[in-house]
Formats: structure tokens, sequence, C-alpha cells
């Protein structure tokens, strides 16, 4: 079994061990390579992913420890717009796209653990459908488009290769710009791949620390910084995400020390931009992540709720975006510096 990335171990062994297919996708040619894959799991037939994605009384953290696999189709709403919580970087039509349900990466923090009920993984093999619709809209006008908002397609590059079909769709689409957004550190996949105009690398970045702490199974600090630093030796448009900043321990410390690493490993000149925003996340899905991780103090801290919003209290999260905006300033213009607005 293939690597989830260069640089970091494979959880692929111990994952899957089951796979659900509905049975109008069974003989699709993405469901055959996908299984493919696996070769050793037990395949299950079903009429719907619902059956098995939406089932009452899930553990949801439980079960992005040991994830089953089910592959579907998705029959609509292939692309929505762009939600209040996410950056749109100054575009004017901002849309994102699930092709993919849920994530391998497991972050405590992450805001899809109140968004699904399930943490299993659900994979759309009907893309084909997806480029259908962005087509549709292209007609009326140029559209900026996050395709892995929703979960980490890099990081099941080397089962789904859904990143790159994805890239070469847009290299086709000269009113559309993409953005890939990663916490993994797959250097063989930007190895392989070609440069585009209208294709943008998004890593996401964090202190070793709160990696360690609460994103489990990512790439670590250094691999992301190396795989960035290769995108951007190949001429690719590199984003550099500190997005969401999370609050720890000697949080001050953590961030100017990740700075440090970035600025010895990263050319801040060939940057495209960088991100800021500090942890937020909606009421109704936080009320559901408190529940999945109720030991996790990235989840259980006294958030405050604005207009249906939680994020740090606010003298906190201006100091932690300060503190983070304060030290970009040292190394790349202001203008390419995006911080969420709040």
């Amino acid at each position: 079994m293939k690597n989830l990335n260069d640089s970091y171990h494979s959880y692929y062994n111990s994952f899957f061990s089951h796979i659900y297919v509905e049975k109008s996708v069974i003989n699709h040619p993405r469901t055959k390579q996908l299984m493919e894959k696996f070769p050793e799991a037990e395949i299950i037939e079903i009429d719907h992913y619902k059956d098995v994605f939406c089932r009452s009384r899930q553990y949801t953290a439980g079960q992005h420890r040991a994830q089953q696999l089910i592959l579907a189709a998705k029959k609509n709403n292939f692309i929505y717009e762009g939600a209040p919580v996410c950056q749109s970087f100054g575009n004017d039509y901002f849309y994102y796209t699930s092709c993919m349900m849920n994530c391998v990466f497991d972050c405590e923090y992450c805001y899809l653990k109140g968004m699904y009920p399930s943490g299993n993984v659900v994979i759309f093999v009907n893309l084909e459908d997806f480029f259908a619709q962005v087509e549709k809209i292209l007609e009326k006008h140029e559209v900026y488009l996050c395709v892995s908002y929703d979960t980490d397609l890099m990081a099941v590059e080397n089962i789904a290769g859904y990143t790159e079909e994805w890239v070469d769709f847009a290299k086709r689409h000269s009113g559309l710009k993409i953005e890939i957004r990663t916490k993994s550190a797959n250097k063989s996949f930007i190895s392989r791949i070609d440069a585009a105009e209208n294709v943008i690398y998004a890593f996401t970045l964090s202190p070793q620390p709160v990696i360690e702490s609460f994103e489990h199974r990512t790439a670590p600090l250094k691999s992301r910084l190396e795989c960035a630093a290769l995108a951007i030796s190949r001429k690719m448009k590199v984003r550099l995400a500190f997005d969401p900043m999370i609050y720890c321990k000697d949080w001050r410390e953590a961030y100017r020390e990740m700075f440090e690493q970035v600025c010895e490993s990263i050319d801040f000149d060939s940057l495209l931009d960088v991100s800021v925003g500090t942890f937020r996340v909606s009421a109704e899905y936080l009320k559901k992540m408190k529940k999945q991780e109720p030991y996790s103090p990235a989840v259980q801290f006294p958030f405050e709720n604005d207009s249906g919003f939680y994020h740090y209290p606010r003298e906190l999260m201006l100091e932690m975006e300060n503190e983070m905006v304060s030290l970009l300033k040292q190394k790349i213009p202001e203008n390419k510096i995006f911080l969420w607005e709040n």
C-alpha cells in the first residue's frame, strides 16, 4: 500500500477494511479503480450512501480513528457558494465543492465532526458531473473554486487521483481558478505535476506543538514546508494558510518559532499570498463537536458567540491575529496578507 504522503506514515493498512458501494456505481470505472487499491477489503453493496453515512447515534470521533470507505454518486448540489467563515481572497465569484465527504486526517478541532453524522469517508465517483456543473457556471462568469475545503484531496491522491483530475480540468478552462488546500506533504505529486497559472496550492501551517496535540495523522510542519518549497521551486502558485490559528499554552512563542521555521524554508518573494485567521465555527457545529471531543482543549475552550459563530474572546482573537500579521509584514507586502474579516 502506498504511503499517505512521502514523509509521513501511512495509516491506510488499518483503515477501509470495509467498502460500502452504491449498487448504481458498482461498475463505474472509478469505483473499480478504488476497490483495486484495497484487495482485502470486504465489499458491501448498498442502495444509498446515506443508509450507512447518516445512521443515528454514530460516534464520529471514534470512527475517524478506524474509518470505512463509502463509494457513491452525488445526485445534486455539486457546487456551493463560499461560506461566510471562509476567505474569498478578493474573488467575486467564490465557490467550493465536496467530491469527498470527511477527511482521512483527524484534527480534533475540525468542523466536519460537527457537520457530518459519521466519521467514515464518502468518495463520489461521478466526478464528471461536478465538472459539468462548473462548466455551466463558467458560461455565466469566471469561477474561483475551492476543491479541498471539506476534505484533504492531496492526502488521498495516491488512491483517488482526484487532485490531478481537477488540475487537468482547470488547465482546460481559462475562466476557472481553483485552490487545493492541504495538511499533507505529497511531494511525489508535486514533483510530477506541471505548474498551471490557474491552480493554487494552499498549505495550512500550524506550530509543531499544535500539530502533535490536535492535528492527528497530518504531516509534520517540517514536511509541509518542504513540500511547499518544492512547489515554489517548480513555479507553482503557493499560498500559505496560517488559518486556523489554534490557541495553546505559550501560543505566542509557538507561533514565533513556527514563523522562524517558515522563514528558513520558504522564499516569501515567490509566494502568491498568505492568509491569517483564528479558529471560528458555527454554533450548531460546535455543539456537536463538544459532544464528540469532550476532552479536547481545542474544542472545549470558552469561546464567544458572535451572531451564530463561535470564536476566541475578541481581545485574544485580535492579539493572536495581529501577532501573526506583524510577523508576516517583515517578509511579505501587506497587500498579500489576507486576514479573515470578523
